[in-house]
């Protein structure tokens, strides 16, 4: 098994790789702790720090701890866990095909544990999608680009602020390998969840557990359907009384105090009406990045960032002694939630139908 394919399990070859040896997954799963375990950690690490952990220093044990994680992710079976695992993964692969297009030095070979850009826009069928226009600037096919770049939710993706010509869409070459990311994500995301035979899940029920344990406490599976403002995170609190103040947002702030509004139950109609105070309030655009979100008009259901992707964006204020315990806002809410009185909840929407009527 090659050092490229254990980098790259993605990849069809390495799929074949696996079948060529007649790897019984079953066995597999029985008798090779290591591969049971670096699958486990391949998940809890996409749960816990949205990486896949170091990779294993046998080919063989990294190549076949992929579609064991894939069975842990299976046994999950929340939609969540799929979506994080597979950011995780596109991600990794993402770090990795970078590095190798940087490293011009080393000479390719058969057992060569890097990929070149040929080589991933053959994998992925967009050879006669993608041209080189030089070094650094390419354009891709208008058909190709859309549901390459239909879950990146940044404006500058957006086909209205592309310079389309002749049915093409330019793009860098940083741009052209992040919609190539997202290829990867989409790959992994296939198929996921599946059925697992008895004997691989029976097998592996030790590890499922751990990793259903580990997405219970991010407390990002509950359905939360209750909006009390006076509970939410600090970080949430200023946000929400920016947009009510009607002071411009940043984009990355926009999507936080959005996603997490639309986490806990809030309506695009509720969501959009918040943002009308705002002098460069636009409906259709509002309307349109908050179903994106919600995951009405994409793949994808956005949860709101992290703690830590808070702080490195500068949107994480006002902590409190809560904030050093909780790795997420929507821990901490469900966390404050949980510690209120329920007679004393008082839904904002409610409150506001009420003053209407």
């Amino acid at each position: 098994m090659q050092r490229l394919h254990a980098r790259y399990p993605f990849l069809e070859a390495a799929r074949e790789s696996v079948a060529t040896e007649a790897v019984d997954l079953a066995t597999v799963v029985e008798q090779d702790q290591d591969v049971v375990e670096r699958a486990r950690e391949r998940v809890v690490a996409s749960l816990e720090e949205g990486t896949t952990g170091e990779p294993h220093r046998d080919p063989r044990v990294e190549l076949l701890s992929y579609p064991v994680a894939r069975v842990l992710v299976s046994l999950g079976g929340e939609s969540i866990l799929v979506r994080k695992y597979a950011r995780a993964e596109a991600e990794a692969a993402f770090d990795r095909f970078t590095d190798d297009l940087a490293d011009t030095t080393e000479l390719q070979s058969v057992e060569t544990a890097g990929l070149d850009l040929g080589d991933l826009l053959a994998e992925f069928d967009l050879e006669e999608s993608v041209r080189a226009v030089d070094d650094d600037r390419y354009r891709i096919d208008v058909g190709t680009y859309l549901p390459l770049a239909g879950d990146l939710w940044e404006d500058e993706w957006r086909l209205v602020n592309r310079p389309l010509a002749d049915g093409e869409v330019p793009v860098d070459e940083g741009e052209l390998l992040t919609l190539l990311r997202e290829a990867v994500r989409e790959r992994i995301e296939d198929g996921l969840p599946f059925d697992v035979p008895d004997a691989i899940g029976n097998a592996l029920e030790e590890e499922a557990e751990e990793v259903r344990e580990v997405l219970a406490e991010l407390d990002l599976t509950r359905e939360i359907d209750t909006v009390v403002p006076d509970l939410f995170p600090p970080c949430m609190k200023a946000l929400l009384d920016q947009i009510q103040k009607g002071e411009h947002l940043a984009h990355h702030s926009r999507f936080a105090i959005t996603a997490f509004l639309a986490s806990i139950g809030m309506e695009t109609d509720d969501i959009v009406d918040l943002y009308r105070v705002n002098s460069s309030f636009g409906e259709e655009m509002t309307r349109y990045q908050t179903d994106h979100i919600r995951g009405d008009t994409s793949p994808t259901e956005y949860s709101p960032p992290s703690c830590a992707t808070m702080q490195s964006y500068g949107d994480c204020v006002n902590k409190d002694d809560l904030c050093e315990q909780i790795p997420h806002p929507m821990a901490y809410y469900e966390h404050r939630i949980d510690d209120a009185d329920e007679d004393e909840l008082e839904d904002w929407r409610e409150t506001t139908a009420e003053g209407d009527a």
